[in-house]
């Protein structure tokens, strides 16, 4: 059975009295036939968020002629807004280094057909994983990043990504920070898996920081990489109990569990246009 195609409506805008009306009354006008609707109202930065999700084939014009049609609401309430049509999967660039398992998890979820998008490349500092990665019939690019070729190699980082037109970059537990110029070229395109539950134990080892203080749980953050370090909006987060008996091992241990799943979740909120970005917060349609 195929999954339904559908155009999903992303926005956000001042909020304001009869947005709702005027966007859901725009759909009905054209006989569209809402499938999901979510909204949130954020009193602090007086804006409004939407998604709604439409089936594709009850609307007489497809998405160039959606937004055509819809851009001058869209410009009436100051909107920033995207559609995206389910028949067209997301493309995920991944870079991961020496750690292999959230590599494995996610592309063992799109091998099974439960991630639905299209990985168009991995690229890592190592060749650990490219037996792995070719297995799957994806291409793998080995590039080394050292001292010396460190801005030649995120450049050539960067060209992989626009010329595999990724959508969306994702940092499987690789690990080297990006340049502040990578980051601002893709806002809310790059994807992290940190191994600690932020904002504590940022940087290196946070297992063995959450073990030193002694800490009761440890956990995981999937979150948009920006120039400052591990300080990027939050997409998900999750954490497990812990006691004095446990060592740093074990902590390792319970957190590549969570580090997992917490990356495979963020990723599908994000290429299912789940996350919108608020400042430095997100808002998230589960």
């Amino acid at each position: 059975m195929h999954a339904q195609r559908t155009y999903t409506l992303v926005a956000a805008c001042p909020d304001q009295v009869g947005i709702v009306a005027r966007v859901a009354g725009f759909i009905a006008e054209h006989r569209g036939w809402i499938l999901e609707t979510n909204h949130h109202a954020d009193i602090e930065s007086g804006r409004y968020f939407m998604r709604i999700e439409v089936k594709a084939d009850s609307l007489p014009f497809d998405l160039a002629g959606f937004r055509s049609r819809f851009r001058p609401i869209a410009e009436s309430l100051t909107m920033d807004w995207r559609i995206n049509d389910s028949a067209t999967p997301k493309r995920v660039v991944m870079l991961v280094s020496k750690q292999e398992h959230c590599l494995y998890d996610l592309l063992a979820r799109w091998h099974a057909g439960e991630l639905a998008v299209e990985i168009p490349c991995v690229v890592s500092n190592h060749e650990d994983f490219r037996g792995l990665v070719e297995w799957h019939g994806i291409p793998f690019h080995h590039v080394p990043v050292t001292a010396e070729t460190r801005a030649q190699a995120f450049e050539r980082i960067g060209e992989l990504f626009e010329r595999e037109r990724g959508d969306v970059m994702v940092l499987a537990r690789y690990m080297q920070i990006l340049p502040p110029e990578l980051c601002s070229a893709y806002p809310g395109r790059i994807v992290n898996i940190h191994h600690s539950f932020l904002p504590s134990f940022v940087g290196a080892k946070p297992y063995h920081q959450a073990y030193a203080r002694g800490v009761k749980l440890i956990g995981a953050t999937c979150h948009y990489v920006t120039a400052e370090l591990d300080a990027g909006p939050i997409i998900e987060q999750d954490t497990v109990r812990i006691d004095h008996s446990d060592s740093v091992e074990d902590l390792v241990r319970y957190g590549k569990d969570i580090e997992k799943a917490v990356l495979a979740r963020g990723l599908r909120y994000h290429v299912e246009d789940r996350v919108l970005l608020n400042g430095l917060r997100t808002v998230v349609f589960r």
